[in-house]
């Protein structure tokens, strides 16, 4: 979800211009409260970045690894020398290290056209994290002090105080440094640059993550990011091999306004790499596999196993499916954009993947809330990896990856930072009709699932709106009983607030299509929370559930009436709330972070929101037929 370009509009954040860099390995998360609703960390001025005044003559800005960057790393970040520590200090980590400290234009709105109200220290090149000093409890009270000179004595002449900051790094592959500031996130004066790091191989293959790219089950696609565009190659199935065709974007292929740079093409850029893609061929339905990624010359992957989904027309299959997710760091820093409950989501649904009961996942909009930093979407593959790598990871298209003034979306809201979809169809590239159209249908088992783009055209007559009345239309029920439809913005929420979470002209125009073709499922994001209406139409119930012999609300599709919608956008944004006047067609509201559970067979489809705190099934329903 984002914000109206007319509530950004009056914002005017004059941001700042700095230089630097970052670095990384792994031990375990550290709980901390720096997501971005409690953020300071965004309202520097942005001008030239000076050296402070008068600074201590043994200030010392130190990293554990001496060597180069592993490709995840927690490294402790020390600093020391100081005088008087202050609550203002803090600690940067920056890439690429070259930045610029000449100082950079007043262009603060368009950091906050991205919905990301937070506030952060904005330099010309965006830190990647921050950290306040006095995050080391130690710092203020100066409990870890040095002696710098001694009297003939051997009194202690001069003492500093000095601090130890851990940060996660993961390999993004340009260098990286980290620098120490004084003066708070609103005035920086810089007091210490560490040197310049590297990652060990930033031609690594890595974030590997699976997609599927037809019904038949019979071959999978593999992505993955490499620093290196030669070929590569997956090789599976104990001895099979693909090669890959690799594919980048620049700064020119991103979105922007004559008079104001979007964050993709001014500091929130970050240079991609290749991102990688080859398909295993000659594969069975539900089976298990074994591959690994890369080349001899630029290394290669561990070995992971997948299993393929079932095909079209089996009996069954099972799924988890969330929308609205993004990332959160591992480390007390703050960053850009922290979609809070994404780590729960993500341990809960590694965790169903264990009961072999995972199918494939579908991840409906919103995928990273990147939003022009495009660094956020190396932590944010990174961070979904143990997931997409094992099971099929299919994605539907949000305002987060597409919209932008000028750029053809429906709505004119910048929500992507200037990404303009650019980046979201090279890291998730689906069976779509084409590039820019990213709109496909897909079967498994007893179900044929059609994904469809809100942010793209769907009026009437439209490219969208045909190939949806096609698709619908052509659907075989004999071999695939079930049809659900999926996209980001929802037709039903009861969700309130300054901006309207559902969109009446996008009803009148996609709502009759679900009925005129009896659509069973709906499932929606956006809204970041979870909710389920009755068999509904133009607002109206014309069919309730009842509880069935284990007390499960089950709806009887023998005789159709209308969709069952469910908004399932709970998967890591903050939460939303609901209207305190509840809606007729509304059946179940729960504002909790997690995931809706799926499996269906021939005659049934049992749907289980589960949420990530607890593990714990919140909601439950089922559809029934006794086949059509």
């Amino acid at each position: 979800m984002g914000f109206a370009p007319s509530l950004r509009a009056g914002f005017l954040l004059v941001l700042l211009g700095l230089c630097a860099a970052l670095p990384p390995p792994a031990p375990p998360e550290m709980l901390h409260e720096s997501f971005a609703g409690k953020s300071e960390f965004r309202t520097v001025n942005r001008r030239p970045l000076e050296s402070c005044r008068n600074p201590s003559p043994y200030l010392s800005i130190n990293v554990s690894t001496a060597g180069p960057l592993p490709d995840e790393a927690f490294v402790n970040v020390t600093v020391g020398g100081v005088f008087r520590p202050r609550g203002s200090h803090w600690v940067a980590m920056i890439t690429p290290s070259n930045s610029s400290v000449s100082g950079c234009p007043l262009s603060g709105v368009n950091y906050l056209e991205t919905g990301d109200t937070a506030k952060l220290p904005l330099l010309c090149h965006y830190p990647v994290k921050a950290q306040r000093v006095k995050s080391d409890p130690s710092y203020l009270g100066c409990k870890k002090a040095a002696c710098q000179k001694r009297d003939a004595s051997g009194g202690c002449q001069v003492r500093t105080c000095g601090a130890t900051l851990t940060f996660h790094v993961i390999n993004f592959r340009t260098d990286v440094e980290f620098v120490f500031f004084a003066g708070g996130f609103q005035t920086p004066c810089l007091l210490k640059r560490s040197g310049v790091l590297r990652f060990a191989n930033p031609a690594k293959p890595l974030n590997g993550h699976l997609s599927s790219t037809d019904s038949t089950a019979t071959s999978m696609k593999l992505t993955w990011v490499s620093g290196d565009g030669r070929p590569q190659q997956v090789q599976y199935a104990g001895g099979r091999a693909a090669a890959s065709v690799a594919t980048t974007f620049t700064q020119k292929d991103m979105c922007s306004a004559p008079l104001l740079p979007s964050p993709a093409k001014d500091f929130g850029w970050h240079d991609p790499g290749y991102i990688h893609s080859a398909v295993m061929t000659g594969l069975q339905p539900s089976q298990s596999y074994d591959y690994r990624y890369g080349s001899d010359s630029v290394g290669w992957s561990d070995t992971v196993k997948f299993r393929t989904p079932p095909a079209a027309g089996l009996d069954e299959t099972s799924f988890v499916i969330y929308g609205d997710m993004g990332k959160a760091p591992l480390d007390p820093s703050v960053e850009h954009y922290i979609q809070p409950g994404s780590i729960a989501v993500t341990k809960a649904v590694a965790k169903e993947m264990q009961t072999g009961k995972v199918d494939s996942i579908f991840h409906i909009g919103d995928i990273s809330y990147a939003t022009g930093f495009l660094v956020e979407w190396d932590f944010f593959l990174h961070l979904i990896r143990p997931l997409a790598s094992q099971v099929s990871y299919m994605t539907a298209i949000g305002n987060h990856e597409r919209d932008y003034a000028g750029s053809g979306s429906v709505y004119v809201t910048p929500d992507s930072g200037g990404e303009c979809g650019v980046a979201y169809e090279s890291y998730f590239p689906m069976p779509a009709a084409g590039k820019d159209k990213p709109w496909y249908s897909i079967e498994q088992g007893s179900v044929h699932f059609i994904f469809m783009s809100t942010e793209h055209s769907w009026s009437e007559k439209s490219e969208q709106y045909n190939w949806m009345e096609r698709d619908l239309s052509s659907v075989d029920r004999s071999r695939t009983p079930w049809v659900i439809f999926i996209g980001h913005r929802p037709m039903y929420s009861s969700n309130v607030g300054i901006i309207p979470s559902v969109d009446p002209d996008f009803v009148a125009s996609v709502e009759p299509l679900l009925l005129t073709n009896k659509v069973d499922l709906v499932f929606f994001g956006h809204v970041h929370n979870y909710e389920r209406t009755c068999a509904v139409y133009k607002g109206k119930c014309r069919g309730m559930p009842r509880k069935d012999a284990s007390g499960i609300d089950t709806y009887d599709n023998s005789n159709y009436t209308a969709p069952v919608h469910a908004i399932v956008g709970a998967g890591g944004f903050s939460l939303d709330g609901f209207s305190l006047i509840p809606q007729s067609w509304s059946v179940s509201r729960i504002s909790e972070f997690g995931y809706a559970r799926v499996h269906a067979t021939k005659t049934s489809v049992l749907v289980q929101f589960v949420s990530s705190g607890t593990t714990e099934i919140r909601d439950q329903f089922r559809i029934v037929k006794g086949g059509r």
